[in-house]
């Protein structure tokens, strides 16, 4: 797919405000989704990206009725705790100051959406599934066509994927399931990890060029079984980034909370 597809919105329109909002607060998932797809050797994500607000700093609307935000969507998407960075995906159809292919950063309550796709199954698409509730059968398939994505039910949310082949966990327009605190290939990952630990015990104070160490990647991630295991070999849980991030801060940036009580409890 060379451009996404864009479908314009009243952002007066309370459904759609909502749907940011369950975006903005569910966004830990998909971080920790493209966190874990940057683990395999083949990446499972066919698509990962956000949609964000922009404008040319202009109130209102213009006289020719043009919304005073255009969202749209950012592939490449990096997070450090602080910015979520990406490149713009659209070509805007009025917004001047930004152009696709653009490097953009910004705070993560500012997002709009996000989605991501394993074998052509859309997880997230807050927005695009209300816009897509609100559609014909045909103009839905019309839109799913242009993405060339599987986007299913509109009024359910796939978070992430199940434990399962095949199965996910749901919500109903972005109600939390009780069982999405985890990912499923956490267990198995900490075993592993162990294994390497003990064969490569430098993995546990290795850094990248930007002061990260496993445990800061770990705990921004969510994944409390691997954040025990490093924790349990000696990782400094007290290290800051170049840019002063903890390991605790990390993951308190995304609301993981089994994680912020392993790194708090000594």
């Amino acid at each position: 797919m060379s451009e996404s597809p864009m479908v314009m919105a009243d952002n007066s329109d309370p459904e759609m405000q909502r749907a940011y909002e369950n975006a903005r607060a569910t966004f830990r998932y998909f971080w920790r989704e493209v966190a874990w797809d940057r683990r395999r050797f083949i990446p499972a994500l066919s698509l990962a990206c956000v949609k964000a607000p922009f404008s040319d700093g202009k109130q209102g609307k213009s006289a020719d009725r043009a919304p005073k935000a255009e969202h749209m969507w950012l592939s490449e998407i990096d997070f450090d705790g602080e910015f979520v960075s990406g490149v713009l995906m659209n070509s805007p159809n009025w917004v001047k100051t930004v152009k696709k292919g653009d490097s953009v950063r910004l705070p993560p309550d500012e997002i709009s959406d996000w989605m991501y796709a394993i074998s052509g199954v859309v997880y997230g698409a807050y927005t695009v599934n209300l816009l897509r509730a609100r559609m014909g059968e045909r103009e839905r398939e019309e839109h799913d066509g242009m993405w060339g994505l599987n986007f299913r039910d509109p009024t359910e949310i796939r978070l992430v994927p199940g434990p399962r082949e095949g199965a996910s966990l749901k919500s109903k327009f972005g109600d939390e399931p009780a069982d999405a605190d985890e990912h499923p290939m956490s267990e198995n990952m900490a075993a592993s990890l162990e294994e390497h630990i003990t064969k490569n015990p430098s993995l546990v104070t290795a850094t990248s060029d930007r002061g990260w160490t496993l445990l800061h990647q770990e705990a921004l991630a969510g994944s409390a079984a691997t954040v025990k295991v490093l924790l349990e070999a000696g990782a400094d849980r007290d290290i800051r980034t170049h840019n002063g991030k903890t390991p605790l801060q990390l993951a308190q940036s995304l609301g993981w909370e089994k994680v912020v009580a392993l790194l708090t409890s000594r």
